[in-house]
């Protein structure tokens, strides 16, 4: 039978289970990747399994998100990372080296690998044909255990591609636009596997972009093939030994299929809070524009900084409007440089940041005070700016640059012809050797921890009935930033579970953490798609060290899903929606956890007398892990036995 690219590489390294939609598959891993904000997590786990040494290929620690090193707690942190990775086989991508996503696309990214790694982006090097899947912290160290990862296997999209793009329209458009089309909840379950002629006229970074922004879908991840042009950017990187053609076979069946023609898309932006409120660029003319920041792990690529190089070239930024721009890695920032590509940026007036997060994820370079900002960055949820009300738009470099040179938004009919994008020049420079290999007397070696690293907790195994108050009713959409913030004063505090969780939904009810300290347990109901956006479990493991111990929603988040079973929160459902609007803070809740059964349904009783059913689409697995209280618990115990 003909496979599509996705079956191809999952049929290589599938360990348990069959290629069945909705069926539950084990995966080998390849390889692993972790950043600091959530890897110290990730690195206590992995010590807490008892491990010598990683069993994946290849395993990288990088350091991008704290880099801002107010006092002592994130210095703390890159030591422990760094000795974590020198003790046990990792390579350590050291601060300012780099944005993960972009480093690991030119350095170990490789086509036909899988990949896991504790950061919702990690999709970003299905750009180069490699089967790349976010994940938890936990689920990324059982995985550098040489532990294979669990998973409903997905189905398969065929995003099929024509034509090529014109004007002003960049790679961003083509992803605002699926997301305009599909909503942030379109993909969840899916893989989004990119085919048709027009897949040859995107380069790798353009696919990068793409890939990347699979994730504000709810996909579990987003593929390209490997063909000539992906070859052409390993043989730039120095790495073609690495490459290898993979392509969908001929008469390949997919689940689904939907036609984008390139040619026929224009500038787009996402508006406000979320990422798939997509307009026209033309449609928002005439609104000021306090901010524009340019790059992240979705847009800091040479070609994306080179064009705005371009186009900034002997101009000067509106007066009143900042513009940041942040290079993705060392890498870019060097070619930038040879080709005296920074002063232009310099000279406009632009503000460059360190090859870093940053602004991304609110470290440095807020919005004022409502301030519209224009990012080419890949989500826009309330606050996730570091500014409250900051009104945050989501745009293509090409766009941003505009918008910064005018001050607002207008109509990309008036901006005239734009450059040619830039292609790779003939001589990339290496920056391999920035990355620190770990060391060969590694049993020698001891772990570094400052005061802020605190040794994990070992949760408690899950009643045979529950007796718990409500003690948060939450509507639809509910991210990740909403439970966990990010910010450099909470970030800086993720390997401190107890100090991290009195921040726990800090920003959507202040009264929450109270609430759950006086109680000693809870549940929360939420609504659609509860937990997406970013994989960080300290979303889900600090409501567990607060006493959440079950979550009752609509639907959920797939990485947020997996995170709740991890730390031992029971994910019911409501089997008839409309039962979400019947039950308020405070009723008490009487959940039979013994009669629980995977893909089953019970009913809850509210205040000793009301009937809501519930279900789950729980594996047999999932629920031992549950009642096991987490999956450090479950895989303690099976090692016992």
């Amino acid at each position: 039978m003909p496979m599509n690219l996705t079956q191809k590489i999952l049929s290589r390294h599938v360990v348990r289970g069959e290629l069945v939609a909705g069926k539950e598959i084990a995966i080998r891993i390849d390889q692993t990747l972790t950043q600091d904000a959530t890897g110290t997590m990730a690195s206590l786990q992995f010590e807490a399994l008892g491990c010598d040494t990683v069993k994946t290929e290849r395993s990288v620690s990088y350091v991008d998100h704290n880099t801002l090193q107010m006092g002592f707690r994130n210095a703390d942190d890159h030591r422990y990372l760094q000795s974590v990775a020198n003790k046990y086989g990792i390579v350590f991508s050291p601060p300012g080296t780099g944005i993960c996503h972009q480093l690991h696309l030119e350095n170990f990214a490789r086509p036909g690998r899988t990949l896991v790694g504790s950061d919702s982006h990690t999709p970003t090097a299905g750009g180069v044909g490699s089967l790349a899947i976010g994940a938890g912290g936990l689920s990324v160290a059982l995985a550098m255990a040489g532990e294979p990862y669990m998973l409903a296997m997905p189905k398969v999209v065929n995003v099929h591609l024509t034509g090529q793009l014109q004007g002003w329209a960049a790679a961003k458009d083509v992803i605002l636009h699926l997301l305009g089309l599909l909503t942030v909840k379109g993909g969840v379950g899916k893989v989004m596997e990119y085919t048709g002629p027009g897949v040859a006229t995107l380069s790798v970074p353009e696919r990068a972009t793409i890939t990347n922004m699979g994730a504000e879908l709810g996909a579990t991840t987003s593929l390209f093939p490997s063909d000539e042009r992906t070859r052409e950017f390993f043989a730039a990187m120095g790495r073609e030994d690495e490459w290898e053609a993979l392509v969908a076979d001929e008469g390949a069946e997919y689940d689904e299929v939907i036609e984008i023609d390139l040619s026929t898309l224009e500038p787009l932006a996402a508006c406000p809070h979320m990422p798939d409120r997509v307009v026209p660029v033309r449609e928002l003319a005439g609104l000021k524009v306090d901010q524009v920041a340019i790059g992240s792990c979705t847009n800091s690529s040479y070609a994306d900084l080179k064009m705005v190089s371009m186009l900034l070239k002997d101009k000067l930024v509106s007066t009143g409007t900042d513009l940041l721009i942040a290079p993705g890695s060392k890498q870019v920032l060097s070619m930038l440089v040879a080709e005296g590509a920074l002063t232009p940026l310099i000279l406009a007036g632009a503000r460059l940041l360190e090859c870093a997060c940053g602004p991304c994820i609110g470290m440095g370079g807020s919005p004022n005070s409502a301030g519209v900002s224009a990012r080419t960055f890949n989500r826009n949820f309330e606050g996730r700016s570091g500014t409250q009300d900051g009104q945050v738009y989501l745009v293509s470099p090409q766009t941003a640059v505009m918008l910064a040179l005018r001050g607002e938004f207008t109509d990309p009919a008036s901006w005239g012809t734009p450059p040619a994008l830039p292609q790779l020049p003939d001589e990339v420079p290496s920056i391999r050797h920035l990355f620190i290999f770990p060391a060969e007397n590694a049993k020698d070696l001891s772990i570094s921890r400052g005061p802020n690293i605190v040794p994990l907790e070992q949760f408690t195994k899950l009643p045979e009935q529950l007796e718990i108050a409500v003690q948060l009713v939450l509507e639809d959409d509910i991210t990740t930033d909403h439970i966990m913030p990010a910010g450099p004063q909470i970030t800086a505090l993720r390997s401190n579970v107890p100090a991290i969780s009195e921040y726990v939904f800090s920003r959507t009810d202040s009264g929450f953490v109270s609430r759950m300290k006086e109680a000693g347990q809870g549940v929360i109901v939420a609504g659609e798609n509860y937990g997406q956006g970013s994989s960080r479990e300290h979303a889900a493991l600090a409501p567990r060290h607060l006493g959440v111990k079950a979550v009752l929603a609509k639907s959920f988040a797939r990485i947020h899903r997996a995170n709740l079973v991890n730390f031992g929160i029971l994910p019911l459902m409501f089997e008839s929606k409309e039962d979400h609007a019947e039950i308020q803070l405070g009723d008490v809740l009487s959940i039979p956890c013994s009669q629980i059964v995977p893909g089953g349904s019970c009913s809850v009783l509210k205040n000793g007398s009301e009937q809501i059913k519930v279900m789950n689409d729980l594996t047999e697995k999932e629920l031992d892990i549950i009642q096991s209280g987490g999956l450090l618990n479950y895989v303690r115990q099976s090692i016992e036995r």
